[in-house]
């Protein structure tokens, strides 16, 4: 069995916090960690705040394998993550001279002001290394197991595109679903029998409501494919006794 790897998400932004920007980055990372065997552990929603940024960064990274953040490497004047990442690692935020070659060219090549708000996107913490940016340029940058990332959906993909190759990646998660035509008031106790029964297993219940009816999808996921098998039959003696049985 290969060994466990994690990661945690630090979701930085007032406008995440305020509602008025949706986020779209948890759900696709969640997606990506499971497909890759990397168990995603911990999501941290943070405002535009330096000690509330260093703080957290400085947490998760000490407990997980990887650490990734989205949001706030932008050009405006709330665009503080390079400042507080370089703060959590003790090191100077400084404009990287490869960044600020690619951006300055980039500009010009448009012409288009390379302003002071434009050069922001180009410091990052001394010593840091790029992640590439294919669709707007700006690039993200990577510090030990942190890895920091735009905030706007298209880019923040695209970015982990170019991550996701360079991780160290576990044993992936296996999971097969039970459908259960009982509501969760029936079959708790049993589940909770099987789930003591199988601790290094995880059991998923899931209430289903549809035309006047109950019923629970069980889902059980585990990295050992013969718990899997004896999980999923436990559960199936389980249901097919609760046969007659009726209410939530």
């Amino acid at each position: 069995m290969k060994k466990q790897v994690t990661a945690a998400m630090i979701v930085i932004g007032d406008e995440i916090l305020s509602g008025r920007t949706k986020d779209l980055n948890i759900g696709h990372l969640a997606d990506i960690m499971t497909a890759i065997g990397i168990d995603l552990k911990e999501v941290r929603i943070v405002a535009d705040d330096e000690p509330a940024i260093v703080a957290a960064v400085n947490a998760l990274r000490s407990a997980y394998t990887y650490v990734f953040t989205t949001g706030g490497i932008g050009p405006t004047h709330d665009d503080i993550t390079a400042d507080a990442i370089s703060r959590a690692f003790g090191v100077e935020c400084r404009y990287d001279e490869r960044a600020y070659a690619m951006l300055e060219a980039f500009y010009a090549k448009r012409d288009i002001e390379f302003t002071e708000a434009r050069k922001r996107m180009a410091r990052m913490p001394l010593g840091a290394e790029h992640i590439e940016n294919p669709v707007s340029l700006a690039p993200g940058f990577r510090i030990e197991n942190v890895h920091v990332m735009a905030g706007v959906p298209a880019i923040f993909q695209a970015m982990l595109d170019k991550v996701v190759p360079t991780l160290t990646t576990g044993a992936k998660l296996l999971s097969e679903s039970v459908h259960c035509p009982h509501g969760e008031g029936v079959i708790g106790d049993l589940l909770a029998a099987i789930q003591k029964e199988h601790p290094d297993t995880i059991i998923g219940s899931y209430p289903k409501y549809r035309d006047g009816s109950f019923w629970t999808e069980l889902v059980v996921r585990t990295r050992d494919p013969q718990r899997l098998a004896a999980v999923k039959q436990a559960i199936e003696l389980m249901v097919a006794g609760l046969e007659g049985s009726r209410g939530m």
